[in-house]
């Protein structure tokens, strides 16, 4: 799972906290939409749409600045799609992960003779800490805030991922973990993240520590394929043996798909269509349900 993907899981795991820090504001009312935005499919990897009350909330997630197609164009054609299904308001936001290379211009509008469509970007690097701090949901985006001390920040972030209640406080750890990886050196995250945390995070030994014993390929695919089982028994129980035998046979594209897809997932019945239709000519066994 990209880095992007993970903040989209975020951003619905807690949409409403990712609503008010967005939009510097108490929301009331938010829920997950989910959508097809027809004619043609967007590959919408990093998207979360949200309905607010009287709003749609287009939330989307980047690592890098380009894309195709360019992300001024995209935003404009987001906008007339989902304007055309829900004739509301829609404000959209991209929350830029990292700083793009020096020189270069981050747009904020598409442009072009008599059309010109406007959208925000939030630059991480930009962000006050303290807000992410303050958040538990939110705490995974801390290490990318602001800061002429990296190395007090992390710390500080690792204490408050301490004081996260038990429940919690694995999952966070390792979402924390992982996105702390984009800027700062996997040691010196191991070092200021304390043992016991790391060892409740099976998610992380799994995306890290197997890919140091198996090879950075294998370890990457074995931690995808371990998140990607737990988030779908989160969303739709346990998996029959001869279904989650199918998934760990999956490649890692297919299982970085699947990622995806599975947000989209309300029962086994719809993941069972999914890995159908991936496989037209092979069978998948069928649970007893």
């Amino acid at each position: 799972m990209s880095f992007d993907n993970l903040c989209k899981l975020l951003s619905e795991k807690y949409p409403t906290n990712f609503a008010n820090w967005v939009l510097g504001t108490p929301q009331a009312s938010v829920k997950i939409l989910k959508t097809e935005l027809s004619i043609e499919p967007i590959r919408a990897d990093y998207v979360t749409f949200l309905q607010l009350q009287g709003r749609i909330l287009h939330l989307e997630f980047q690592t890098k600045l380009e894309s195709t197609p360019p992300l001024p164009l995209r935003m404009l054609d987001y906008w007339v799609r989902l304007y055309r299904l829900y004739r509301l308001p829609i404000t959209q936001v991209v929350v830029l992960l990292l700083p793009p290379a020096p020189e270069t211009v981050i747009e904020t509008f598409f442009n072009l003779e008599t059309t010109r469509h406007e959208y925000r970007v939030i630059q991480m690097w930009e962000e006050d800490p303290e807000i992410f701090l303050n958040d538990e949901a939110l705490l995974p985006l801390a290490p990318l805030a602001i800061t002429s001390q990296p190395q007090i920040l992390l710390q500080q972030i690792a204490e408050r991922v301490n004081q996260v209640s038990a429940n919690k406080r694995g999952e966070i750890s390792a979402y924390t973990q992982i996105l702390a990886g984009l800027k700062y050196k996997k040691d010196l995250i191991r070092q200021l993240f304390r043992e016991s945390i790391m060892r409740e995070s099976v998610i992380y030994q799994e995306i890290f520590e197997e890919g140091e014993q198996q090879g950075r390929e294998q370890g990457r695919e074995q931690g995808e394929k371990s998140l990607v089982l737990r988030q779908l028994t989160r969303r739709v129980g346990e998996l029959p043996q001869p279904v989650r035998q199918r998934i760990e046979t999956l490649p890692l594209e297919q299982l970085e798909n699947l990622g995806e897809a599975l947000l989209d997932f309300t029962s086994l019945v719809d993941l069972q269509v999914w890995l159908e239709a991936r496989s037209p000519h092979a069978d998948v066994v069928q649970s007893d349900t």
